[in-house]
């Protein structure tokens, strides 16, 4: 079983303190109050934090984490955005399916040109699709 350090109190939720340091070698003691670190590592399990080092080793290219991990691309995105979701942020999706058919209409009703549809799905803001077929002509 996986032993993770305590950020907050179990009873009133405050943060906590650490009291001691203690060498596992020596078992040589250093007491006092001293502030736990606060990063957002601390919540990863320790596949996670692997899988992070590993990320941040190969300067986060996903070709060589797949090559690495002997896995498919959408593995490893999947992966990295399980521990982004699990780090407290946000995880965001290039583009939804909804919004891809959305410009993909547009372009089909010529209500958009191919350049601009193209723009639009590798920016992915589908809000700017709704932009008047005006802004083409300008």
């Amino acid at each position: 079983m996986e032993k993770k350090m305590l950020d907050a109190c179990p009873v009133c939720g405050h943060s906590l303190n650490v009291r001691v340091f203690q060498c596992a070698s020596c078992h040589t003691r250093i007491e006092g109050t001293f502030d736990p670190p606060h990063s957002k590592f601390l919540l990863l399990s320790k596949k996670d934090l692997e899988f992070a080092e590993l990320f941040i080793r190969l300067r986060g290219n996903i070709k060589e984490v797949e090559k690495h991990l002997g896995v498919s691309y959408p593995t490893v995105r999947s992966m990295l955005d399980q521990v982004i979701e699990r780090m407290g942020y946000p995880v965001r999706d290039d583009i939804d399916k909804k919004r891809r058919m959305e410009i993909i209409d547009q372009l089909e009703k010529g209500s958009i040109s191919a350049e601009k549809a193209a723009q639009l799905l590798k920016s992915g803001d589908a809000a700017e699709s709704g932009a008047s077929a005006s802004d083409e002509d300008t």
